[in-house]
């Protein structure tokens, strides 16, 4: 709740900040143009609660990060990073620039009608730089292994042993159409071949890279025992654990029906009057997370028979959180098998697993 006398909203780009400050008291604007820097921005609004009283400042999330969030916390002024998505803009307004945005932004917080996104610590933003660049890298890995495939499929060249494929025995079978399957190519598709190729093999190795350095965070770190918990459920592996607990933080802001929401997981509605109407889920908030949850729903269609590596899992929690695990796991699975016995549509079907097992997770993450 907004308690200060003045409100500050700042419009932050990477090479300038438009800042505007709301005096409640006497209705007096002040406005600003700053240079880009935590610094110089805490330097100017420690000038104006000299001049004007206390302060509370605002700024919208973005790619800018939380560095001025942390240094005017540092600083003992209040400070709320708005959501960009919810921020409420006047429909009939057609001339947006920096400077009323500053001063839109000042008299929301004012009036209490910003949404604010929870600032990560520095130690879970250092995580979650890891396991999204562990991310990019298997998009990379993805596209480059496609791009290959299809120079090759351009060449009637397809891998059809009935094997799966990127395994030791393709990667022989790449190397050995390298040398007998393009003799007929002319040098610029040789070069192509190993230009992708290499690419595979390079990014491949870096997402091995970063899944070693992954997993050794998460043996010994404060999302330790998150990670632990979160793997007696079936689909969870420890990356996804990881990837889990530093992507959603603090998971007693939630209940085990908001995190759904907050995941994107719950459809949208378009109801007026007496008719309702339902669409696809939402896709806001954590898209990272939200994906991982739809990987690993899918683990749950098959027959729940646990094996080593889910014992091994159960062993390295407490036993509550395995019975808790095995109770999830077999619900989910029933689940499943009740929409197969409907004939659910499958990708409908798994979007709703995911949705329940968002709930799941919230409870282990939650358990002492």
């Amino acid at each position: 709740m907004f308690d200060q006398r003045t409100a500050v909203g700042l419009d932050v780009h990477a090479r300038s900040v438009r800042a505007a400050a709301l005096d409640t008291l006497t209705g007096e604007l002040i406005e600003a143009k700053l240079p880009p820097g935590s610094d110089a921005v805490a330097a100017w609004v420690a000038g104006v609660a000299e001049q004007h009283g206390p302060v509370a400042t605002v700024y919208e999330a973005g790619p800018t990060g939380f560095g001025l969030a942390r240094r005017l916390t540092g600083a003992g002024v209040s400070v709320t990073v708005a959501a960009p998505s919810k921020i409420i803009r006047p429909s009939g307004d057609r001339v947006k620039t920096d400077a009323r945005d500053a001063v839109l932004l000042a008299r929301l917080l004012r009036m209490d009608e910003l949404v604010p996104v929870r600032v990560p610590t520095i130690a879970e933003e250092s995580a979650r730089d890891l396991v999204r660049a562990r991310d990019d890298a298997r998009v990379e890995l993805m596209a480059a292994r496609h791009r290959l495939s299809k120079l090759l499929l351009r060449r009637g060249i397809v891998y059809d042993t009935g094997k799966d494929a990127w395994t030791g025995v393709h990667d022989a079978w790449l190397r050995r159409v390298r040398h007998e399957g393009l003799d007929e190519a002319g040098p610029g598709t040789l070069h192509a071949f190993d230009a992708a190729y290499d690419a595979t093999t390079s990014i491949l190795a870096r997402r091995d890279r970063l899944d070693a350095q992954i997993l050794t965070m998460a043996a010994d770190s404060e999302f330790t025992a998150v990670t632990r918990r979160l793997g007696c459920l079936r689909g969870i592996s420890t990356l996804t654990g990881f990837a889990l607990a530093v992507e959603i933080g603090e998971w007693d802001r939630f209940t085990g029906r908001t995190i759904a929401s907050y995941l994107g997981l719950v459809p949208s509605e378009h109801s007026s009057g007496g008719s309702r109407s339902l669409g696809g889920i939402t896709k806001t908030g954590n898209t990272h997370a939200r994906r991982l949850l739809i990987e690993a729903a899918w683990h749950h269609k098959a027959r729940y028979a646990p094996g080593k590596v889910m014992k091994d899992r159960w062993a390295a929690a407490p036993a509550v959180a395995a019975a808790r695990g095995d109770a999830g796991n077999r619900r989910l699975h029933r689940r499943w098998e009740i929409y197969v016995a409907h004939k659910k549509k499958h990708t409908i079907a798994n979007t709703a697993i995911a949705r329940e097992l968002a709930g799941w997770c919230w409870s282990l993450a939650l358990m002492n």
